[in-house]
């Protein structure tokens, strides 16, 4: 899967270890750097906490981050709209637990055939 087609597209699964490698640990590693930068230049609004830049990048990353999660749902076998019923209700507690570490459907499902790594 090339990276229009993991970022930039609903259609198809992604499973744990490409969901927390190439979609979790990227934010995380960038959003930290960001806010030190943030930190170091003075962009930082005080009364909210946040930084311009690391703003910015999560302006940048709401839309891919929603597409990669809806793929993590396929490969659970379950509609992306689960993200819209957890989150509110639940928490994110859950939509960790469900994404992150329960594992996939074992072979094809609804949503088509497995992620390969």
């Amino acid at each position: 899967m090339d990276y229009k087609q993991f970022y930039l597209s609903a259609l198809g699964q992604v499973n744990r270890k490409q969901w927390w490698l190439y979609l979790v640990l990227p934010i995380l590693v960038v959003s930290v750097i960001l806010s030190a930068i943030d930190k170091a230049i003075g962009t930082v609004d005080h009364e909210s906490g946040a930084g311009l830049l690391s703003g910015i990048w999560a302006l940048i990353t709401i839309l891919p981050s929603i597409l990669v999660d809806i793929k993590r749902w396929h490969d659970r076998d379950k509609s992306g709209w689960w993200m819209l019923i957890l989150v509110p209700i639940i928490g994110w507690i859950w939509f960790i637990i469900e994404l992150g570490f329960l594992k996939g459907t074992e072979g094809p499902n609804r949503f088509g055939p497995p992620a390969t790594a």
